[in-house]
C-alpha cells in the first residue's frame, strides 16, 4: 500500500519535487533538532535555518504533492479514453482500500501538523531570542548589540521591552521585521540607524511592567569619580542626592513628578525630539498651562505625551562620553593613573574618528606610545606594559561606543538624562518656553538633585557618610 501511496504522489514532476522536498526538510529538521538537543548549538543563523527556512520549504514541498497530483489527472482527461476520468479524487470509504488510503494520509497529516506546530514555536522562540535580534543582521544592529550587553538591562531580552505582551504588537513587530529584513537584504537601511523609534509602544505597557512610579521614590545618593586633566591625574569626586521622588500617597515629587498619572504632559517637537517647540500641561483638575517657545515653526513637528523613554531615551543602548568612559576605565583600575597625564592624554586619542575598529587600536596604541616616548622617555621604557594595557582598554572603549561601518560616532546618540552630554531636562526646563504671561518652566536646581560636594579631592561629606554619626 505504501508503495503504491509514493507512486501515486510521484507521478507528476511537480509532485516528485515536492516529495523530495518535503523528505528532506523534515530530515534535517529532526536531524537539527536532535543535535541541539544534545547540546550543539550553532547560533541564531542554525535556528533560522532549522525553524524557519526548513519549515518553509517543507511546507513548499507539501503544496506541490497535491499541484503535481492535480496536474496528472488534467493530463489523464485530455488522453484518449480520459474523458470519464473527474477532475478531482472520488474517496468511496465503502471500498477498503480506499479505507487504508485515507488512514495513512490522516496520520501523514498529523505528523505534518505536530512538524510544522513544533517549528512554529520554536521559530517564534529564535525570533525573540537576543542573539536573533542583535547579530542576525550583521553590522547593522552591532551598535546596539554592543551597548545592550554593557547595559543594566542585560538579562532582559530585546522583546521584552520592544514588543511587550500580548498578541497585537508580536504580530505589529513582525510586519515591520519583515520592510527591516528587506532593508537588510538589499542594503537599503540608513546609516546611523534614526532615533528615536516613532512606533515604539508606550513605556507604560513595557517599562513599567517592572519599574513603576509607585516603586521607585525618594532620595538616592550618586557618587561621581572624576580626574583631573593634570599630571597627577588628581582624583575629584562629584556627589548628588538625587530627588527621584515619584507617587506617594495622594501626591507626587521630584523627577518622577512627571510619570504621576494625575499629570499629563504633552509636547510637540522634531522629529529628533531634541528641539522642543510647545508644552501642554494639564494638571488633576484638568486645569491647562500651555508653554510655547516664540521662535518654533507654528506648523509641523510631532505632539506626543511624555513617559519615561523621553528623560530615559537611552535605557539599553547607552554610549558614553570619552570623557565619562576613560574617567570610569580609571576608577576601575583598568587604566593606570599614576601614568602622568593619561587621562588628557587618553580622552585625546579616542574622540577621533578612524574607519574600522582595528585601525583605531593601532593608532591609539601608536599615539599613546608616541606621547611617552617623547615627553617620558625613561617612563616609556621602563614600563611600557603599563602604556600598551592603557592602549588595549581605549581600544576596547573606541570598539564599544564608536561604529564606523554605521556611521555611529561619540556624539551620533545623546542621552536626556541629565543635561551634561546634551540638552536633556533643559529642552523643556530651560527659558525659551514660556506661557502668554512669560512664566517659564521651573529650572530651579534643587527640584531634582543637590549638590553635596562638586569636583572635590575627598568630599568632607563622603567622609562623614563613610565614618558614621
Amino acid at each position: 500500500m505504501l508503495r503504491n501511496f509514493f507512486a501515486s504522489i510521484t507521478r507528476n514532476g511537480f509532485s516528485l519535487f515536492g516529495t523530495g522536498l518535503a523528505i528532506a526538510s523534515l530530515v534535517l529538521i529532526v536531524s537539527l533538532f536532535v543535535m541541539e538537543q544534545i547540546g550543539f548549538h550553532g547560533g541564531p543563523y542554525l535556528g533560522i535555518l532549522t525553524y524557519l527556512i526548513l519549515p518553509a520549504l517543507f511546507v513548499l514541498g507539501l503544496v506541490l504533492i497535491p499541484i503535481g497530483a492535480l496536474m496528472h489527472r488534467r493530463k489523464i482527461r485530455r488522453m484518449p479514453g480520459g474523458e470519464d476520468t473527474p477532475p478531482l479524487p472520488v474517496f468511496d470509504l465503502n471500498v477498503p482500500k480506499t479505507r487504508r488510503w485515507l488512514l495513512v494520509l490522516t496520520g501523514a497529516t498529523m505528523l505534518n501538523i505536530v512538524v510544522l506546530a513544533g517549528a512554529t514555536y520554536k521559530g517564534v522562540e529564535v525570533m525573540e531570542s537576543v542573539e536573533f535580534c542583535g547579530t542576525a543582521c550583521h553590522s547593522v544592529m552591532q551598535p546596539e548589540y554592543t551597548a545592550y550587553q554593557r547595559s543594566a538591562h542585560s538579562r532582559v531580552t530585546c522583546a521584552e521591552c520592544h514588543i511587550g505582551p500580548g498578541a497585537d504588537w508580536f504580530v505589529k513587530s513582525k510586519l515591520d521585521g519583515s520592510w527591516q529584513l528587506i532593508a537588510v537584504a538589499f542594503d537599503l537601511y540608513p546609516t546611523p540607524i534614526p532615533t528615536p523609534l516613532h512606533d515604539l509602544r508606550p513605556a507604560r505597557e513595557t517599562c513599567e511592567q517592572c519599574h513603576w512610579p509607585e516603586r521607585f521614590v525618594g532620595d538616592r545618593l550618586s557618587v561621581r569619580t572624576h580626574f583631573a586633566e593634570d599630571e597627577q591625574n588628581t582624583e575629584l569626586t562629584t556627589a548628588l542626592l538625587l530627588r527621584v521622588g515619584g507617587v506617594e500617597g495622594n501626591g507626587a515629587s521630584g523627577i518622577h513628578w512627571h510619570v504621576d498619572p494625575a499629570n499629563q504632559i504633552r509636547y510637540r517637537s522634531d522629529e529628533t525630539r531634541e528641539e522642543i517647540y510647545e508644552v501642554e500641561y494639564t494638571n488633576g483638575d484638568g486645569e491647562t498651562t500651555h508653554y510655547a517657545d516664540r521662535g518654533a515653526p507654528e506648523e509641523g513637528g510631532q505632539w506626543r505625551t511624555m513617559d519615561c523613554v523621553d528623560c530615559h531615551n537611552r535605557p539599553s543602548h547607552r554610549y558614553l562620553s570619552p570623557e565619562v568612559e576613560v574617567d570610569n576605565a580609571m576608577r576601575d583600575g583598568l587604566i593606570d593613573r599614576s601614568l602622568p597625564y593619561v587621562r588628557r592624554e587618553a580622552v585625546r586619542i579616542i574622540n577621533q574618528e578612524h574607519p574600522s575598529h582595528e585601525e583605531a587600536r593601532t593608532s591609539i596604541a601608536t599615539e599613546l606610545m608616541a606621547y611617552y616616548g617623547e615627553n617620558y622617555p625613561d617612563l616609556a621604557s621602563d614600563r611600557s606594559a603599563d602604556i600598551e594595557a592603557a592602549a588595549d582598554v581605549l581600544g576596547d572603549l573606541y570598539s564599544y561606543n564608536v561604529f564606523p561601518q554605521m556611521q555611529v560616532w561619540w556624539n551620533t546618540y545623546p542621552e536626556h538624562i541629565g543635561h551634561e552630554t546634551s540638552e536633556g531636562c533643559f529642552r523643556c526646563h530651560g527659558r525659551r518656553l514660556r506661557t502668554e504671561d512669560r512664566e517659564t518652566i521651573s529650572r530651579d536646581c534643587d527640584v531634582c538633585h543637590t549638590v553635596l560636594a562638586e569636583e572635590e579631592e575627598n568630599p568632607e561629606i563622603l567622609r562623614r557618610l563613610r565614618e558614621g554619626p
